[in-house]
């Protein structure tokens, strides 16, 4: 009896002392939580207050210094913070944890005896006090776990966004520099960071190792020998030296005669085909003399045809004479360069051993598959993206530059977005389950420029990079909104809440027009200016897959369902409408005043660009497909679900 009365009484001591650890570490969680919401170290006034100074005076680079000093304290405390809250939580369960094992056990060692001697009403008495102290002992534990969590969530999220631009801060040196927090950025949609293109590579080439830009600037190849273009650029050239405000001239000249890679002109870009649905991603191609009618099993106006060795369903892009595709399986994955005048693979390059690769490959259903995203090319590296997120950078020749693993894909169909470059930025849409982002990778390294979070669901739609005027962006469209981003800081231009569902089609530009479309959603016009804002909106025929495209003033759509419509882009007028047989997956392109557009079965629908519907031909690939086409000097390049087929006039 001894013995069982000193376990009750150890027990009944380790049960107060759990209490009163219990409510210290309460007590400190929900000051904790006070403080924090009191006081930000990110938005602090004086952080505020230099930023204001260095927007005033962009060249002060004293300044710059010392807001990036603040803004590492400013880190550290935010870790500092989260680690407190993480640590306190832990402690404050395991605390309850062991005051149950302490009741428990002196339950356990009391068995089955009761002592009478208190009387009736004392121990009425002590029980009702042990329950309201018990009652007011569990709100502040429970007041100070949910304190926990909510300080927890708060300091993760806000810890994203500051990450993402202290990165942005960091490789734009002479960028107008925001404080590290989303609603800074959406509330200024009209004040991206400028960095002058000049710098961003001379920043890229003191943290990088291998390779070093001088060594793949030799491998720069296939530029269009053109006079033309070469007199283009001459001209962009004269004129982008006007446009620019004085800048020290010793400067100029010293960044002129440096090492870094000249990047493909706009009109290099549009000689080739260099990403999904052409340049831009925006679909509209720039050659001449396509043709118009073929046969795929009569052999009519077929140069060539190959079966490409593993299945995808990206679409061709090219660059110069080679043209590039990838294919994959749960067991491999491949990057093809192929000779687009003979259809022989020039080389194969395997995907494998990329770091952070998963063992096993997602599950993706059949008519996405894991080989969905386009890639792209600059001219001197092409870029290939899978869709268990492994990402590779290879030379023209085959030759592995560097590769990564972005993280689980995490959607329920598979990933499909494509991939745009815009000179030294390699730009990715991972519009996922978990922590959807847009990305802007180092070209020569694969090192992350910027991470931008998005506050979207999943999204099968690629980026589209267009020049609206006064700059380049990157759109995007995901439920619920279409926005545009700069493409080298990823810092938000503006938003428009529109749309909404399991976003597949890309949006289309042109005029100062953004249209994007989703099935069971809405078909809208967003029209930019000092704002953007929705001009029209219609709902009759949506897209469920296939990207709409926009041409002198005319804007086309297909749907899944197999009807195709026209409509005025400023007005919403339908000018007319047909239904074909099969339904669309893959996008339209205009091309040389056509609109070419293949059906689910393999037959591409030509017909006249124009306020009339007038069909031209209907031309049989001789398999399923659902890809878009590619164009190069007179020639069309499609890929079915199983070969790859080169269309020209004989």
């Amino acid at each position: 009896m001894k013995t069982r009365n000193n376990n009750i009484k150890t027990w009944e001591t380790i049960a107060r002392i759990s209490i009163a650890f219990a409510l210290l570490i309460s007590v400190l969680l929900i000051a904790n939580y006070a403080q924090y919401k009191t006081m930000d170290p990110v938005e602090s006034e004086l952080i505020l207050g230099l930023v204001q100074r260095l927007n005033e005076n962009p060249d002060d680079a004293q300044l710059r210094d010392q807001i990036r000093a603040l803004d590492l304290l400013s880190r550290k405390a935010y870790f500092t913070k989260q680690w407190q809250v993480r640590t306190g939580g832990y402690l404050l369960l395991m605390s309850i944890i062991l005051l149950v094992i302490s009741k428990q056990m002196q339950l356990t060692n009391k068995g089955k005896e009761v002592d009478f001697t208190e009387r009736e009403e004392g121990f009425a008495s002590q029980k009702k006090t042990r329950l309201w102290v018990s009652i007011a002992g569990g709100t502040i534990v429970v007041i100070a776990l949910a304190f926990a969590f909510l300080n927890h969530k708060d300091l993760g999220e806000n810890l994203n966004y500051a990450i993402a631009q202290k990165t942005e801060v960091e490789s734009t040196p002479e960028a107008q520099i925001t404080p590290a927090s989303q609603e800074t950025i959406i509330e200024n949609p009209n004040e991206p960071i400028q960095t002058p293109p000049e710098e961003i590579p001379a920043i890229v080439e003191e943290k990088q190792e291998e390779p070093k830009p001088e060594q793949i600037e030799e491998k720069i190849i296939e530029k269009t020998p053109k006079k033309e273009l070469e007199k283009e650029e001459s001209v962009q050239q004269e004129e982008q030296v006007k446009a620019e405000p004085i800048v020290e001239e010793d400067k100029v000249v010293k960044e002129e005669n440096s090492n870094t890679p000249s990047f493909p002109t706009e009109a290099e870009l549009k000689a080739n085909y260099n990403a999904f649905r052409g340049f831009g991603s925006n679909g509209i191609d720039f050659h001449k003399n396509i043709p118009t009618t073929w046969d795929a099993s009569t052999g009519d106006n077929i140069l060539w045809k190959i079966e490409i060795p593993i299945h995808g369903y990206n679409s061709p892009i090219i660059w110069g004479d080679k043209l590039f595709l990838s294919g994959a399986d749960a067991n491999k994955r491949e990057v093809y360069c192929i000779d687009r005048n003979t259809g022989e693979i020039i080389w194969t390059y395997d995907v494998s051993a990329v770091p952070g690769s998963p063992e096993k490959s997602p599950k993706v259903t059949d008519d996405t598959g894991l080989a969905a995203p386009s890639l792209t090319t600059n001219g001197i590296q092409v870029f290939a993206l899978f869709g268990n997120g492994d990402l590779v950078a290879l030379d023209l020749s085959g030759n592995k530059l560097w590769d990564k693993n972005l993280g689980a894909t995490n959607n329920h169909y598979g990933h499909s977005s494509s991939l745009v470059v815009h000179e030294e930025v390699l730009i990715v849409q991972y519009d996922i389950k978990k922590n959807p982002k847009l990305m802007g990778l180092n070209i020569f390294t694969g090192e992350q420029i910027y991470l931008t979070p998005r506050k979207v669901k999943v999204s099968w739609a690629s980026p589209v990079l267009v020049n609206t005027g006064n700059e380049m962006e990157v759109i995007l469209a995901a439920d619920p909104i279409i926005a545009s981003y700069h493409p080298k800081t990823g810092v938000e231009n503006w938003q428009v809440d529109c749309i909404f569902g399991e976003v597949g089609p890309s949006v289309a530009y042109g005029d100062g027009l953004v249209f994007g479309v989703n099935e069971y959603a809405k078909l809208v016009a967003i029209k930019l200016g000092e704002t953007a804002e929705i001009l029209w909106e219609d709902d009759e025929l949506l897209s469920d897959v296939p990207s709409p495209i926009v041409k002198d003033g005319l804007m086309y759509l297909a749907t899944s369902y197999g009807v195709v419509a026209c409509y005025d882009a400023n007005s919403g007028e339908k000018y007319w409408e047909n239904e074909f047989d099969n339904g669309f997956y893959g996008s339209p392109i205009y091309s040389d005043g056509n609109i070419y557009l293949m059906d689910m079965g393999g037959i591409v629908h030509v017909f006249k660009a124009g306020k009339e519907f007038v069909s031209i031909a209907s031309n049989p690939l001789g398999e399923d497909g659902m890809t878009s086409p590619a164009f190069m000097d007179g020639r069309i390049y499609l890929r079915g679900n199983k070969r790859l087929v080169c269309i020209g006039k004989k």
